[in-house]
């Protein structure tokens, strides 16, 4: 029996990529998990298999993280179907589509924002309500999947990706600070170029340049990071941002 054996965990974005590795980890570390997935339902279900052939309990949600109803409704559903959740991996984000600065427009700028900022906020406000000490909760974890993108800033292909990331160190660290009067630890993790959909072979072939370790990094490489930021073994861990990018920075 692992120490996570019958807690439960969301996961947004979880139907494929870092999100998908994350889920199935967690399910093979005991976690029962709630999939989420906005497009592709085959592929979160087959997460959700995963993590159900490891012993665990799993749902899937469809809920689209830049809509605050969809989120207050996958909170909902979770309290119904799995229960009191103990940690919530904030993973979900879009680039939307690569521009410079004089390219970009309103809408690109709306869409990232809501999926990759407000939407972390949103899915932390429902986590404290059920995770916080000072209304009769357990506590917990939360942790951001931020990027190196903050450091980097993207420039000429995605500098309002890079921008909104920035934005989740930030977050992450005052989550972190008021987080501690509820029994939540909130960290961050920063992937670099990590081998998922999001990235093209011509992409990685313009960064292995700048990659101290020469290579790619793997899904499963990130959600390991993501389990011990999770687990007690980081217990003395909130407000921290851990960069597993091959020395990207």
């Amino acid at each position: 029996m692992t120490e996570a054996q019958g807690k439960n965990l969301i996961v947004t974005g979880a139907g494929r990529g870092i999100g998908a590795a994350i889920a199935r980890l967690a399910g093979s570390r005991g976690y029962n998990v709630c999939v989420n997935y906005v497009r592709n339902r085959d592929a979160a279900k087959a997460v959700a298999e995963a993590v159900r052939e490891a012993g665990r309990k799993a749902i899937v949600v469809k809920a689209d993280m830049g809509s605050e109803s969809d989120i207050v409704k996958m909170f909902e559903i979770v309290d119904d179907e799995l229960g009191t959740i103990c940690g919530l991996v904030n993973n979900a984000s879009v680039t939307v589509r690569k521009c410079r600065i004089e390219e970009v427009d309103s809408s690109t700028l709306e869409e990232t924002w809501r999926t990759n900022v407000s939407a972390y906020f949103l899915c932390a406000r429902e986590a404290i309500k059920r995770m916080s000490t000072k209304s009769g909760g357990s506590g917990g974890a939360i942790v951001n999947i931020s990027s190196v993108a903050a450091l980097r800033a993207n420039p000429f292909d995605w500098v309002h990706y890079g921008a909104s990331k920035g934005a989740i160190d930030t977050f992450t660290l005052g989550l972190a600070f008021e987080g501690v009067e509820h029994g939540i630890r909130c960290n961050a993790i920063r992937p670099g170029p990590i081998d998922t959909e999001m990235n093209t072979s011509e992409h990685f072939a313009k960064l292995i340049s700048s990659v101290p370790m020469k290579r790619v990094g793997q899904p499963e490489e990130v959600a390991e990071a993501v389990m011990f930021m999770l687990s007690e073994n980081s217990s003395y861990c909130t407000g921290s941002i851990l960069n597993v990018s091959g020395g990207r920075c």
